[in-house]
């Protein structure tokens, strides 16, 4: 039973599909393709709006880029604590940009709030031995599982443009966010005052296919060379290019994404006297007791410690293709253990 990470999932049968169809003898190189030409429009059509779609190999690749676009390396990018582009990047945003700091800010659920980033703000140093405030980074889904709502976003949207902040958005998990508040991809995006999207899609059922979305066409030149010189400006674009374009065809990137949470949220509904977070999309988070761990290891389910074993804190992750059986075989072990 394995509930480790969203990244083990296999791809969806309509992504290699496409694979296929893409696969013809030649086509143009360096996103000159057929495919690669769609992405602009397709997505705009998504976002309901104008858009320009840069295409990257991983999630860590079009962080970095994006924030690099959005900080010089005396800059200074606002996030949480437990973001990814803190723990788990191997310091690739501060690489990228030349150097540019993270500050972190505390918030429950790994989201931080439109009052904690005032307060960062108020803390930061305006003087010139100090990182000149440059962005914000927000995780939709948090490390934690959480959702940003649209209002939660304009409200930081908000304090950051009053401090000349730009706002770029860590979208691992947006499909997981966006089935689970069951609004438009626009309404979590440049309608709330997001920037750059970090745009994700492997965890969802593609493969090595993520994106940077772009609202402002003005950053879009910058976009590009960055992608060009950090080594993410594929010569065979197609083959992303159309992952993304079967990825969100007829809906697909929510169906797969809306199983997920939902598999998940019976889960939730077993282990519900051990949640250490609240469950809204597909990930949860239990403290139930270091025996009760070990039980769970005994019976052969797969998951991370969270934070360290010492913490006694675990992660499980439901993926897209997670197998019914599976899901009902912890549900009922779950409910063995209380």
């Amino acid at each position: 039973m394995n509930f480790r990470s969203d990244n083990t999932a296999a791809a969806a049968a309509e992504i290699l599909a496409a694979l296929a169809a893409a696969n013809d003898p030649h086509a143009p190189a360096y996103g000159e393709d057929q495919w690669s030409k769609q992405l602009d429009v397709k997505f705009g059509e998504l976002f309901e709006h104008e858009v320009r779609v840069f295409t990257v190999a991983t999630g860590t690749a079009a962080n970095a880029i994006a924030l690099a676009s959005l900080t010089p390396p005396w800059g200074k990018v606002f996030c949480h604590r437990e973001a990814h582009i803190e723990r788990d990047e191997c310091g690739a945003p501060e690489f990228f940009s030349g150097g540019a700091k993270l500050a972190l800010i505390d918030g429950p659920h790994a989201k931080i709030s439109a009052d904690g980033l005032r307060e960062a703000l108020a803390r930061s140093a305006a003087d010139i031995h100090a990182p000149k405030p440059a962005a914000v980074s927000i995780s939709q889904t948090t490390e934690r599982g959480g959702a940003y709502a649209p209002g939660d976003i304009a409200a930081l949207a908000e304090v950051a443009r009053d401090k000349g902040l730009a706002l770029h958005m860590d979208g691992a998990r947006f499909a997981n966010a966006v089935a689970a508040l069951g609004c438009s991809p626009a309404d979590i995006s440049w309608r709330a005052g997001v920037d750059i999207l970090s745009f994700g899609a492997t965890k969802n059922g593609a493969l090595a296919a993520e994106a940077i979305v772009v609202f402002d066409p003005a950053r879009a030149d910058e976009i590009a060379r960055r992608r060009k010189r950090g080594g993410h400006l594929f010569s065979k674009g197609r083959y992303a290019a159309a992952q993304l374009l079967a990825y969100v065809d007829n809906g697909l990137w929510l169906s797969l994404a809306g199983r997920a949470n939902g598999l998940a949220a019976r889960l939730a509904e077993a282990a519900d006297p051990w949640l250490s977070q609240p469950v809204q999309t597909n990930q949860l988070f239990l403290k139930p007791g270091a025996e009760r761990i070990a039980k769970l290891r005994a019976a052969g389910v797969g998951f991370y410690d969270w934070g360290g074993r010492e913490c006694e804190e675990i992660r499980l992750v439901v993926s897209w293709n997670q197998a019914d059986a599976e899901v009902d075989a912890l549900a009922q072990l779950l409910r063995a253990l209380r």
